[in-house]
């Protein structure tokens, strides 16, 4: 007797179809990215950052649901912790990756290839489990506190970047970062959510992280390289306790990056994972060069 089985779901199709309903909304509301809590979402047991897609699959679920916590846990953690998740409550589900060596089938069974599998994880926030405390609240940064940081990310940095003109681009060229003078933006806060998109543009870089994505996307790398540079943007707002990343453009940038996202499936994924190495590359810079600094 068949029995039939359940088709197996296209979890990069999935993904990108919540990503493009969030954009949707977005374009309404002029808000791409929000966030909950202090920066970026963590695993509330072992305190470590997420990273990639699954860091704007959880702000969006929190912003969703209305999530006020930050902190984020399996079910198993979470009974681990003595916590429980309330019935009925619904998880995120979350991906990674890992990579495994199987027969490349061309008929020499010595040679084998790799293949990079994607698998899914579920969590619960930690407003969805009763049992577990809350961290303390750490008081959110001022705005003096927020531009001195963000100021210092500038500074330390080591990129070249020059206040005059009328627009915010990188010159790759010249490997320099051209922002209009800071009283032309609306706010401090406006000026330093578009330094850091063009400090995201200036980590792609040959002698840096070599970003180049025109074989695969042709005439809309352009757009695909904008979404990275605004993905880095808000990964570095979060860690700097802003609320939120804003571009020029807006809604111009968010119908390029919905085309992209409708033609290629795992583009987000590949976008979110460069903005997370550009993200990173920056913060490590920055606290090298700071430690280099007092050392001296």
């Amino acid at each position: 007797m068949k029995t039939t089985s359940t088709p197996k779901k296209d979890m990069y199709a999935q993904i990108t179809e919540e990503i493009i309903a969030m954009l949707e909304s977005g374009k309404k509301s002029n808000i791409t990215w929000a966030r909950t809590g202090n920066g970026l979402p963590r695993n509330h047991k072992t305190g470590a950052a997420y990273q990639g897609v699954n860091v704007l699959l959880l702000w969006t679920a929190a912003m969703t649901h209305g999530y006020s916590s930050d902190r984020w846990l399996t079910y198993k953690q979470a009974a681990d912790m003595g916590g429980q998740v309330r019935k009925g409550e619904k998880s995120v589900s979350c991906v990674f990756f890992k990579t495994i060596e199987r027969d490349s089938g061309k008929g020499d069974t010595e040679k084998t290839e790799s293949a990079r599998i994607i698998s899914p994880f579920w969590l619960f926030n930690l407003d969805q489990i009763d049992g577990i405390e809350k961290p303390q609240v750490i008081a959110p940064l001022n705005e003096f506190q927020q531009i001195d940081a963000a100021e210092s990310v500038l500074r330390h940095s080591g990129a070249v970047i020059r206040e005059q003109g009328e627009k915010a681009f990188y010159r790759p060229s010249t490997d320099e970062i051209y922002l209009p003078e800071r009283n032309r933006f609306a706010s401090e806060i406006e000026f330093y959510s578009v330094a850091l998109h063009e400090l995201t543009h200036w980590t792609g870089a040959k002698h840096r992280l070599a970003r180049d994505f025109a074989s695969r996307f042709g005439t809309e790398s352009y757009a695909f390289e904008e979404l990275i540079a605004e993905l880095g943007s808000a990964f570095l707002n979060a860690e700097l306790g802003f609320a939120a990343s804003m571009i020029p453009n807006h809604a111009g940038y968010i119908e390029s990056w919905l085309k992209v996202l409708k033609s290629d499936k795992r583009a987000i994924f590949t976008a979110a994972n460069q903005a997370s190495k550009a993200h990173r590359y920056i913060i490590d810079l920055v606290e090298g060069n700071q430690s280099e600094q007092k050392a001296a």
